[in-house]
């Protein structure tokens, strides 16, 4: 099947965003969670996080254009303050739910039935049933003029994962915490691990 630039544009809308959305393949599944400065929790989504550097320890992710409101940037940008809990299995339909738009002062924590959970004082709330997440605080933030979205970048302040996740070299073994990833918009996977190689060298 070849889609050419003519074939791709005269798509249907839906049609050729699923398309687009599943060739970058298997992405990894977060729920960002933040708290605006009147306390009210907001939780959503994200298949854009990536590493950018071990040190310091900073990922990046995208967030879609604000031509309608988007809860979770406009606490980002207020606070300052996030956090990133990865999506398992027993909560993937759950963390699904919070793409639905719900008004600002809807909690998806309590619209999902997800628990809310604070950790060493940092006042954006964490997942309680996620079994790898972070806390973050953002240090640059990026307007992409091609397309408006939003390039955010943080800096990893505190990590919790489960004990028997982290091997003796550091690795996360991210099977052993039943972690999910997405494909598409919409379809949720889980991984079998084939091996861990050796560094490649000529």
């Amino acid at each position: 099947m070849h889609f050419t630039k003519e074939r791709l544009d005269a798509l249907e809308k839906h049609t050729r965003s699923h398309l687009i959305n599943s060739l970058s393949g298997f992405k990894s599944a977060n729920l960002i969670g933040t708290q605006d400065l009147q306390g009210n929790t907001n939780l959503s989504i994200v298949s854009s996080v990536i590493h950018l550097g071990a040190n310091p320890p900073l990922v990046g992710m995208i967030i879609r254009p604000h031509s309608v409101p988007r809860h979770t940037f406009e606490n980002i940008l207020q606070t300052g303050l996030y956090t990133i809990n990865q999506v398992n299995q027993s909560i993937y339909e759950q963390a699904h739910q919070t793409s639905a738009r719900y008004d600002k002062d809807e909690s998806e924590f309590v619209a999902t039935g997800l628990t809310p959970e604070y950790l060493s004082d940092f006042s954006a709330p964490f997942v309680k049933e996620s079994r790898l997440k972070y806390s973050v605080k953002l240090v640059e933030q990026q307007h992409l003029a091609i397309n408006g979205t939003e390039f955010v970048i943080g800096e990893i302040v505190d990590v919790y994962v489960d004990d028997d996740a982290v091997q003796t070299d550091g690795f996360i073994d991210l099977h052993t915490i039943d972690t999910v990833a997405i494909s598409g918009l919409d379809c949720y996977y889980t991984g079998n691990k084939l091996a861990r190689l050796p560094y490649a060298k000529k």
